[in-house]
């Protein structure tokens, strides 16, 4: 669509557009409009999905991007002035994210796939969480990792039913919430650029946890830490370090075999 189209869709003229670092799934550029407002503009084969997936988290309550069009490879977000994370805005993180694994699904899975990059996700059912964990989120990665790392990798699948819940409640999950997609502004805090599915909600705290970790005001506004979570994060964090494996190469081979060490193999 061409910015006369966009201006079309708003009522306004498009006085200038920026582009932005849109990541591997589309690409982004800010539009700015003749009355002093500005639109998130973004473009890619996955966009109708990634619609779909806010208005999900939107009808929780949680704090997300509003989709203001979508037409095609093309959606239109409420534009979000960023500022510094403070005190308030890791509480406002909590409390929304809270929200959103307050909402229930009916099993594990979400009614679509999706993909990082070349990395597709297979959010297919399956009949019980450790099954799904071991099947959709890391047995899929045996074929790109050494024999050897592979053989510890299957180890840790095949123990996962003495390892993780059998049946957690299926909430609504993010699905990539490291710190970059965590938005702050001066009204609170947003969650940006979801990978949803409904399935046990601490794998949402062990990715934030993953590459960095939320201040503690983050855990006053989300709640108290469930039992035994420690030992099953790095079970949790397997699956965003295998896709930067993929994704990215030996660099993370390292943190892969870390991680499969933590998880006790």
């Amino acid at each position: 669509m061409t910015v006369q189209g966009l201006s079309r869709i708003f009522g306004k003229d498009v006085v200038a557009t920026h582009a932005l670092h849109g990541g591997d799934l589309s690409e982004v550029v800010r539009m700015d409009l003749s009355d002093g407002t500005a639109v998130a503009v973004k473009r890619g084969p996955r966009v109708a999905t990634e619609a779909a997936m806010l208005r999900a988290m939107a009808a929780t309550s949680a704090p997300v991007p509003r989709v203001l069009h979508l037409q095609g490879d093309l959606l239109c977000l409420e534009w979000l002035e960023e500022t510094t994370a403070s005190a308030s805005g890791w509480r406002a993180l909590g409390s929304g994210l809270a929200k959103l694994h307050a909402a229930r699904g009916s099993g594990y899975g979400w009614p679509e796939d999706y993909a990082f990059g070349k990395v597709v996700i297979d959010n297919a059912p399956a009949a019980d969480w450790p099954r799904f964990w071991a099947e959709r989120r890391l047995l899929p990665f045996l074929s790109a990792l050494p024999p050897a790392m592979a053989r510890r990798l299957e180890s840790v699948a095949r123990a996962l039913p003495e390892r993780l819940p059998a049946s957690p409640p299926p909430a609504l999950l993010h699905g990539d919430l490291w710190t970059g997609n965590a938005l702050f502004s001066a009204h609170g805090a947003y969650l940006i650029d979801p990978a949803c599915y409904y399935g046990h909600a601490e794998v949402d705290l062990a990715m934030l946890d993953l590459f960095g970790a939320p201040a503690p005001d983050f855990h006053a506004g989300y709640g108290p830490e469930t039992p035994g979570r420690a030992a099953r994060r790095p079970i949790y964090q397997l699956f965003p370090a295998l896709v930067h494996y993929r994704l990215f190469g030996a660099a993370y081979q390292g943190l892969v075999s870390r991680l499969i060490g933590a998880a006790g193999v």
